[in-house]
């Protein structure tokens, strides 16, 4: 009979509890949304559905003194009851009576997380409603998953609930770093959260917070000392605002992981914090609706330590919103140390091959240099340093632009190329879409191993793709010694010095100054920068040198120098003599065939013969076989003097011919090959290639009378196959056989005429023109 009653409660319990359920508990959606720096601090946060700051921790997540402090105050038996305490519920009630008011409570912290997941009035049907919570609350869940409640619950006033929130709100700090009169503060902080709210009524704050610290030391929980010192602990609280540290990057991961309560970066957020007051101090100082990108990144581990997607994100005049490393945007220059790796890779060039800085066409494609001046021949390691455009036009027409972009996107660096486009030679000079963050992951291959990986932003998760391979690491090493050591005096554009620190770059700026961009490398990291309008108009003087530059000095001081440095050089990169034109190493060739030597880096000791000009045969040499009589003239074999027993057989080294107007006087061909005997100009008159329509050294004056500048109408004898006609190194079309050609002349003072036809012969002329 006496067990009949314990269990039809029992029954009456479990019918109870079958029809009432308990509320769902720790669903992503009761939580605010935080993404943290890589050691957990909020970089920017999220409140929940309802406008409430709660973030979810486990209880390894908060302060072992929080939770001593906690259930020695609010709850000493809680690992003993079985939700209901009947020895506090009994003392509450008998001070209510004696008083006719609440003295102490005497819930427990189940019945308090039963109130926070069911609400309830204050009556004794709503305390009864409470227990019956409570003790559902015990039947589903051990004491760990009730107390992990409790700590994320918890009101702290207002919108903000669980100690988490309340940690970092009041204190700027996590719950695990919590000391002793802090962890006393949050424990009785729910009691009254207005009224004991920290940041407004220390006085209050204080007294409840020594209330709690005097209990423990009743209990004999902490030390003497331990309370004293806790005691003495001023309250410095202030209402921290919402952290807004990396935002688009917060924005991004959050709307990547919606269910995720939690998301942990791979920011470190003093690097970040100090960049995002160097860039929006630094925008401020550039025109109005202008934004920056920033993106750093650890070559290593590809863990991103800074990203900085605008200026300021606030800020709706300079477009703060919108994120610049995911934009598709032109490069500019800053694909070409790319094509460099790739080409010595593809024993293309060596970095000290002979390119042509002329003016050149490519079919219908005439790219220009940045400067609109040219400089003749010059080493590829040098044309990358000064960002020439003609040599890397010339390299990728090598290397063919489909091969490129296959290799690049091969790499997972996808180009995005105008609708209907085919892989062209404009990519080479931005005439292509790509993000910043590619831009920087490719970089990262060239300053490590050749290697590009994924982009790492979130911390503690295991990057499982697959490496793929852009270049070796020979020729990334090659390329970044080459952007390391700036080959001009005084030039800054590939070498910037702060405090000592040294890090190879490479600048861009896309047509009509759209885009400027800085990307910046070394064994350690990459730091890729970005200014201009997210609108797409043009910015006067925006370019790479003028506006990205200066903000990467201004950000290299915030690295140590050791993490500037660039790698170790491969065991297999040597450096050996070369000598142009032909290119190739000089123990290889004839002395009289090397004009000017000089000493490369190479891989595995390859030294590729220098590229054939571009309209020419591929036949064409920097080689040229003549026979010469005793007087040294050149003969021909149906000359009469080639019978002569005096006869010699000489190859000579010759220079490009679209060189010719930045030689010197005595390098040019008409110096450098023997003049024909004379009996050989009269039997080969038909056969020798010549130039018809103008004389040696003839002066054209432009007519005082004529609007516009005269032309030559100009025509070659003597040729076989096309010949390829060049006006002071330009290249002017073709023509086959004898027909014409009109060449209009616009350069005052001395002017040059130079042909090659199929066979490889070249013909010049000199001239003057006066315009006026």
């Amino acid at each position: 009979m006496l067990l009949m009653l314990p269990c039809a409660l029992l029954l009456c319990f479990v019918v109870a509890d079958y029809c009432f359920p308990l509320k769902q508990t720790h669903n992503t959606q009761d939580f605010a949304q935080v993404v943290t720096d890589a050691t957990g601090r909020p970089l920017r946060m999220f409140a929940d559905n309802n406008g409430v700051w709660r973030y979810s921790v486990t209880l390894d997540q908060v302060s072992d003194d929080y939770i001593t402090a906690l259930l020695h105050y609010e709850d000493q038996w809680f690992y003993q009851h079985p939700g209901i305490n009947p020895i506090s519920l009994i003392r509450a009630s008998w001070q209510w009576l004696l008083t006719g008011e609440p003295v102490s409570g005497g819930s427990t912290i189940t019945m308090q997380v039963a109130r926070l997941l069911h609400p309830h009035d204050k009556s004794i049907s709503g305390k009864l409603y409470q227990m019956f919570r409570a003790l559902q609350l015990e039947w589903h869940y051990d004491k760990a998953d009730i107390l992990t409640l409790y700590v994320n619950y918890a009101p702290f006033g207002g919108t903000l609930e669980g100690v988490q929130a309340a940690s970092y709100r009041y204190l700027d700090k996590p719950a695990e770093q919590l000391s002793k009169a802090e962890a006393a503060l949050l424990a009785v902080l729910p009691q009254a959260p207005s009224r004991l709210r920290p940041d407004r009524y220390p006085e209050r704050a204080k007294q409840a917070r020594n209330k709690v610290l005097q209990r423990l030391l009743t209990q004999s929980v902490w030390s003497h000392d331990e309370i004293i010192n806790a005691i003495q602990e001023p309250i410095y609280a202030r209402y921290h605002k919402q952290a807004t540290l990396a935002p688009l990057l917060s924005r991004r991961l959050r709307q990547q992981y919606p269910q995720q309560s939690v998301i942990s970066s791979t920011i470190e957020m003093e690097l970040q914090a100090a960049l995002s007051n160097k860039v929006a101090d630094y925008i401020r100082t550039l025109p109005e609706h202008t934004s920056g990108a920033v993106l750093v990144v650890d070559n290593n581990t590809m863990e991103v330590k800074a990203y900085l997607g605008s200026a300021n994100f606030g800020d709706d005049d300079r477009f703060g919103h919108v994120d610049m490393v995911t934009a598709l945007r032109s490069p500019g220059s800053t694909l070409k140390p790319l094509l460099f790796a790739m080409a010595l890779d593809e024993g293309i060039i060596h970095e000290q091959s002979m390119l042509l800085d002329t003016p050149l066409s490519f079919g219908d494609y005439r790219p220009q240099n940045f400067s609109s001046h040219f400089s003749g021949l010059v080493t590829a390691r040098l044309a990358l340093q000064r960002s020439l455009n003609v040599p890397a036009v010339q390299v990728l027409d090598a290397l063919e632009p489909q091969l490129f972009y296959s290799r690049l996107a091969n790499a997972a660096i996808p180009l995005q190329l105008p609708q209907g486009a085919k892989p062209n030679l404009s990519m080479i000079l931005g005439g292509v879409g790509i993000s910043l963050e590619d831009l920087v992951k490719a970089y990262a291959a060239l300053g490590s191993d050749g290697l590009t990986k994924p982009l790492r932003y979130r911390s503690g998760v295991t990057n499982e793709a697959i490496s793929r391979r852009l270049v070796s690491d020979a020729a990334s090493w090659i390329t970044v010694n080459a952007l390391n050591e700036s080959g001009l005096e005084n030039a800054t554009d590939q070498i910037a010095y702060t405090n000592k620190r040294r890090m190879a770059y490479k600048t861009g700026t896309s047509y009509g100054f759209r885009d400027a961009w800085t990307i910046a490398t070394s064994e350690q990291y990459t730091i890729g920068i970005w200014i201009g309008r997210p609108d797409g108009t043009a910015m006067p003087d925006n370019y790479g040198r003028n506006t990205a530059v200066p903000l990467l000095k201004q950000i290299l001081p915030l690295f140590p120098q050791h993490a500037t440095l660039i790698a170790e050089k491969p065991a297999n990169v040597k450096r050996q003599s070369i000598c142009w034109p032909l290119g190739t190493a000089t123990a290889i060739q004839p002395s009289d065939v090397c004009l000017k030597k000089m000493h490369a880096w190479l891989i595995d000791e390859t030294a590729p013969a220098s590229l054939i000009e571009p309209n020419s045969s591929n036949t064409s040499s920097y080689e040229v076989t003549v026979m010469t009589n005793i007087e040294g003239k050149r003969v021909l074999p149906n000359c009469t003097s080639s019978n002569d027993y005096n006869t010699a057989t000489t190859t000579l080294a010759v220079w490009p011919v679209t060189a010719e107007p930045y030689l010197p006087v005595t390098q040019r061909r008409y110096k450098r090959i023997p003049p024909l005997a004379q009996d050989c100009l009269s039997a080969n008159s038909s056969h020798h290639l010549q130039i018809a329509g103008v004389i040696e050294d003839a002066l054209i004056v432009k007519s005082p009378l004529a609007t516009i500048s005269p032309s030559l109408s100009l025509n070659a004898n003597g040729s076989e196959g096309d010949i390829h006609w060049y006006l002071n190194g330009r290249y002017q079309g073709k023509t086959l056989g004898t027909q014409k050609i009109q060449i209009p002349l616009s350069q005052s003072g001395e002017n040059q005429v130079n042909i090659i036809d199929g066979t490889g012969q070249i013909a010049a002329v000199g001239f003057m023109y006066e315009a006026e």
